[in-house]
C-alpha cells in the first residue's frame, strides 16, 4: 500500500485526465473552457503533494471542483445553467411544439364543402318566394353550407341588418345565402323555432348546425360566426357594405291580420256586454213600468 501523497498523486492524475476528455468534447477551438480554472488548482495541488503533503485549503477546493464537475454545472458569461435547467427547458420547449400542434389542427363544428362558383356568376343573397320551398332549395343532399335569414318587411331589426346581410355573399362566395319573409312562411318559422325576427341559422343541407344569438347582428360579428363554426376564412379586402335583395327601410304598410283581430275582438266584447245580466237597464222590459 503506497504513502498519503502517492494516493494523492493518483487521484489528482486521474482527475485532471477526466477533465482533459471533458474539454476535448466540450470546448470549441479557439474559446477556453470554463474549468479551465480547475485544471490549474488540480495541477497546483499535485505540486503541493510531491512537495510534501497536501494543503487542507487545497483538498478542500479540489472537492468542490470535483462536486462541480459531477452536477455537470456549465458556467459561460456570468451565467450557470445546470443540466437539470437544461432538461426543464427542453421540456418547455416541447409541450409549446405540442400545444401549437394542436391549435393548428383544431376541429370545427360543420365541415362545409365549398360552393361552386363561376368567374361571371355574382353571389347575392337569394329570396324565398311564398311559392318556394327551402327544403327543396337546401338539397339535403349536399355538404354546402348556406346561411338562412328569418326576417319581415316591416321590422325596424331586419331592415337594419340588410345592408350587412347583403356583402355576405361577396365575403364568403362559397356559401350559399337564403333570405325569406318569417310572415309568408309561418309552417318554417314554427318548425325552426322562431319566436322572434331577425332570426339566422346556419344549416349544412337542409339540417340546421347552429344559430346566430348575438344581438349585435354586424358584418365582423357574422363573419366572426361563419368562421368560427366552419372555418371558412373571409375574402380580403370586402369590408364595404353594399345594396342588396333584402330592404334597408322598413316598409309600413297595412297589417290586415292585426286589423280583423281588432274588429273580432271589440265586437266579441260588445256581444258580451248586452248579454250581460249586470246592466238590465240598457234593455227595456215590464219590470220598468210604472204603475198608477
Amino acid at each position: 500500500m503506497g504513502s498519503a501523497p502517492d494516493r494523492f498523486r493518483g487521484v489528482a492524475i486521474w482527475l485532471i485526465l477526466a477533465g482533459l476528455v471533458r474539454l476535448s468534447h466540450n470546448t470549441e477551438p479557439g474559446q477556453k473552457h470554463p474549468a479551465s480554472g480547475a485544471l490549474t488548482a488540480l495541477s497546483v495541488s499535485s505540486d503541493a503533494a510531491e512537495a510534501g503533503g497536501p494543503d487542507p485549503e487545497q483538498l478542500e477546493q479540489v472537492e468542490e471542483l470535483e462536486m462541480k464537475e459531477v452536477a455537470g454545472e456549465a458556467c459561460a458569461e456570468g451565467r450557470c445553467e445546470t443540466e437539470t435547467e437544461a432538461l426543464l427547458s427542453a421540456v418547455l420547449h416541447s409541450d409549446t411544439g405540442e400545444t401549437q400542434n394542436l391549435t393548428d389542427t383544431k376541429s370545427y363544428k360543420v365541415n362545409c364543402d365549398r360552393r361552386n362558383i363561376s368567374g361571371t356568376e355574382r353571389p347575392t343573397v337569394q329570396i324565398l318566394t311564398a311559392s318556394q320551398d327551402l327544403m327543396e332549395l337546401l338539397n339535403a343532399s349536399s355538404t354546402e353550407c348556406s346561411l338562412v335569414l328569418f326576417y319581415t318587411t316591416w321590422c325596424q331589426f331586419s331592415a337594419n341588418l340588410a345592408p350587412h346581410f347583403n356583402t355576405l355573399p361577396r365575403v364568403f362566395p362559397s356559401m350559399h345565402f337564403v333570405a325569406l319573409d318569417a310572415s309568408q312562411h309561418s309552417s318554417l318559422s314554427t318548425r325552426f323555432g322562431t319566436v322572434a325576427v331577425p332570426n339566422i341559422l346556419l344549416f349544412q343541407g337542409a339540417k340546421p348546425m347552429a344559430r346566430f344569438n348575438q344581438t349585435d347582428r354586424t358584418l365582423e360579428t357574422l363573419s366572426s360566426f361563419i368562421t368560427n363554426q366552419t372555418g371558412m376564412e373571409a375574402s380580403p379586402g370586402q369590408a364595404g357594405l353594399e345594396e342588396g335583395p333584402l330592404p334597408a327601410v322598413p316598409v309600413r304598410g297595412i297589417d290586415w291580420l292585426f286589423v280583423f283581430s281588432v274588429l273580432f275582438l271589440s265586437g266579441f266584447g260588445l256581444y258580451a256586454l248586452l248579454c250581460s245580466d249586470s246592466i238590465p237597464w240598457l234593455v227595456p222590459g215590464p219590470e220598468h213600468v210604472h204603475q198608477d
